[in-house]
């Protein structure tokens, strides 16, 4: 089977979350595309526009309306639809996905130190072939929260340096919180 690193052309990979957007991901020049939008009847439609315009697909399994989470669902998907692969939060489809010959992606969210560790056990045990870490750019997120609302942000989650702190303060956040005592006495 080919490797996910071998199939990265482009490092920018099209999540499209509309459908308004597959023109959009057909005319760009990522060869990736992550389909995080339609419902059991719209995306097999999608991924034969995509794959026609050369494009690898992924199926975002937790975003498809009318999937079930179960073996049968992958099952169909693999059959029917034919994308490249899916991206999940959950292991149980990542080990079904790999049993249909599909390319899998660990969807693990960076809530803290807690849900890395556990993220990354749980996708040593399923073994897919990539992992999807959100956020990916905390400081870009915190800057964009600070223009839609004027709330107080408060950063916190993975904050392991002073660097990092600095950092979300300088995009905008009020305070970093952060679950190191080493950095509880920075004088900031």
């Amino acid at each position: 089977m080919v490797s996910i690193v071998d199939i990265v052309q482009s490092q920018v990979i099209s999540s499209i979350k509309n459908e308004k957007d597959i023109k959009k991901a057909i005319d760009s020049t990522a060869n990736i595309t992550f389909i995080l939008t339609g419902d059991i009847i719209t995306t097999k439609e999608y991924i034969d526009q995509l794959k026609d315009a050369g494009k690898i697909t992924f199926v975002h399994m937790d975003f498809i309306e009318g999937l079930a989470n179960t073996r049968s669902a992958i099952t169909y998907i693999a059959k029917a639809w034919k994308p490249h692969g899916i991206i999940t939060t959950k292991s149980n489809l990542i080990k079904y996905a790999k049993e249909e010959g599909l390319m899998t992606i660990q969807r693990i969210f960076l809530i803290d130190r807690n849900a890395i560790k556990k993220g990354i056990e749980i996708a040593h045990n399923c073994k897919p072939d990539a992992i999807e870490v959100l956020p990916g750019l905390m400081p870009t997120v915190i800057d964009e929260l600070t223009n839609i609302t004027t709330l107080p942000i408060i950063a916190g989650g993975l904050i392991s340096s002073k660097e990092e702190i600095l950092n979300g303060l300088k995009a905008g956040a009020l305070a970093v919180s952060s679950g190191d005592p080493n950095l509880w006495n920075l004088e900031l």
